[in-house]
């Protein structure tokens, strides 16, 4: 199949960038979208051009870094997958196709597709973890009894991988279903329960500081999450902010 590509190009985070029309003939259906991408680089550089720069590392769906906008979409066409997961099958012949950064305040541009994500790191610091003291008698958490319900939740939600196209789907730019997966993972566990308070507050007051907006409500980050992450997490960060607000006060 032949696929005309509208790639964006920006040289550093100082340039202005602009979008690049590449022609490509022979792309197999089977391929992925990065297998794709590589042979639109091997294409640049035989013709002795600069490649384009895009983030990748496991190509399994399980690291994130492969964030692209394609056609509008983050992470393309398909449900459920990352940009790597992605297959040329879902487009036809002939297909334009537009191939951009994550746009987001929060996420700047590095070089081409690739972005600063950063931003998720600090906000995981902030209080996305359990403290755990090295020394004492500490109790083995299989041994704490935990309803199924509840620990099925909060597997779903640590199953968030980071990606970011939570933020490039919301209008907003909100990095909340981020925010609140990270939130929920802990909240619904016990060994969570002793830091939920200083939990919440501090990684919702970083999310801030880092530019992402609120939610737009208009459901676009669940249905764009290659993971599924559920809405419902939201819903279950902000009651636990409300009450780590009430009781601070």
């Amino acid at each position: 199949m032949k696929v005309t590509l509208k790639v964006w190009r920006q040289k550093s985070a100082s340039d202005k960038g602009k979008i690049e029309t590449y022609k490509l003939d022979k792309v197999e259906e089977h391929m992925s979208f990065l297998e794709m991408m590589d042979v639109l680089n091997e294409q640049l550089i035989t013709e002795g051009k600069i490649p384009v720069a895009f983030d990748h590392d496991c190509r399994e769906g399980i690291c994130g870094t492969c964030s692209m906008h394609i056609n509008g979409e983050p992470h393309g066409p398909d449900r459920g997958v990352t940009t790597c997961q992605l297959h040329m099958r879902m487009f036809n012949d002939g297909d334009t196709i537009y191939i951009e950064p994550f746009r987001a305040k929060g996420f700047p541009v590095i070089k081409d597709l690739v972005v600063d994500r950063s931003a998720f790191e600090r906000i995981q610091h902030a209080g996305g973890f359990v403290s755990v003291p090295t020394s004492g008698n500490t109790q083995d958490a299989n041994a704490i009894p935990i309803p199924k319900a509840d620990a099925d939740k909060a597997f779903d939600a640590a199953s968030c991988i980071g990606c970011g196209a939570c933020v490039a789907s919301c209008k907003n730019a909100s990095a909340m279903l981020f925010v609140a997966a990270k939130v929920s993972q802990f909240s619904l566990l016990p060994q969570g329960k002793v830091e939920a308070k200083k939990r919440v507050l501090s990684m919702v007051e970083q999310m801030d500081k880092e530019g992402f907006g609120n939610c737009s409500n208009t459901g676009a980050c669940e249905v764009e999450c290659p993971k599924g992450i559920s809405l419902e997490n939201i819903a279950r960060m902000n009651r636990e902010y409300l009450k780590a607000s009430a009781s601070s006060e």
